[in-house]
């Protein structure tokens, strides 16, 4: 029987990426959407074949799992109740807005023995995700940088409407990609600051655990003409650089639901909601430390 899903989000995200990528797997269903907006709901499901809810609880009673595009504070209230329900849970990033409401998601997930997958674009994409276990398999790194510059206040760019990206910047929209390319090969942070600089730029300073040091460069409102993606390893063996995605965003979500899917067979992975709230404490951390002007520990 095909994976049953219950899609939360009628947003640019949601119609370009998750609804179709489910829709076309062979091994999922898409049974029914839910918005805040019934008429956007209403509209997404009729081009995919599922059912408008407008009761969450109605939805989740018809599923097995649930798939979230919703600004990362409703989906920690949704994703709770979920997995509270006993479905398993297909995210986005970052999972919740704050550690606490983090902390509430991965309570009730693990109390509820339900799978989880948090959908971090590029590490499941095919040469990202090659790329990072080459890097790692080949340890020495005593450090990274990454800058990751987005430009979404453009005219024409879907995203650059969402409230949620307005309000917390490039730190808590793309952070969390930057922060799951170099976590796997740097390990675990202890300290982080931060300052914020022109146009809402956030930059880190990162103590890792095991020594490391990495610096992160993170916005969503740079100039058109500065955008860029880098995220280079230097170290013993010298300095290399993660190539981009090249899969495209559908194929990485359907990845991510072969991955949710095998987890429910029983084959864990590394990128649940453990993984999940462990980047929500580094960002909580940094914005603390960007109002203080103060290193923050983990």
């Amino acid at each position: 029987m095909p994976l049953r899903f219950g899609l939360f989000g009628t947003g640019p995200w949601a119609t370009a990426t998750q609804a179709p990528a489910i829709v076309a797997h062979p091994d999922a269903e898409l049974v029914g959407v839910w918005g805040r907006d019934p008429a956007k709901a209403a509209a997404l499901a009729g081009e995919s074949g599922a059912r408008a809810y407008s009761d969450v609880d109605a939805l989740l009673a018809d599923v097995d799992a649930i798939a979230l595009a919703l600004p990362p504070d409703v989906q920690a209230e949704i994703a709770e109740r979920a997995a509270k329900a006993g479905r398993h849970l297909l995210l986005d990033k970052p999972v919740a807005l704050t550690v606490e409401a983090a902390d509430r998601v991965v309570a009730a997930a693990d109390a509820a023995g339900v799978a989880s997958v948090v959908f971090f674009t590029g590490r499941f994409d095919d040469t990202v995700a090659t790329a990072l276990r080459e890097i790692t398999a080949t340890g020495g790194w005593q450090g990274s940088r990454v800058a990751h510059l987005a430009s979404i206040f453009v005219p024409g760019n879907p995203y650059g409407a969402s409230p949620w990206r307005r309000a917390h910047g490039g730190l808590w929209d793309v952070g969390p990609h930057a922060l799951s390319q170099v976590l796997p090969v740097l390990g675990p942070v202890a300290e982080v600051s931060a300052v914020e600089g022109p146009r809402s730029t956030t930059s880190l300073l990162l103590r890792h655990t095991a020594g490391a040091v990495s610096t992160m460069t993170l916005s969503v409102d740079a100039p058109p003409a500065a955008v860029l993606r880098d995220v280079t390893f230097y170290g013993e063996h010298g300095v290399t650089s993660v190539p981009n995605g090249t899969g495209g965003v559908q194929k990485a979500f359907t990845t991510a639901i072969d991955v949710l899917i095998a987890e429910i067979a029983g084959t864990t992975h590394p990128l649940g909601v453990h993984f999940g709230r462990e980047v929500v404490a580094i960002l909580a951390a940094a914005e603390r430390s960007r109002e203080t002007g103060r290193a923050e520990t983990l």
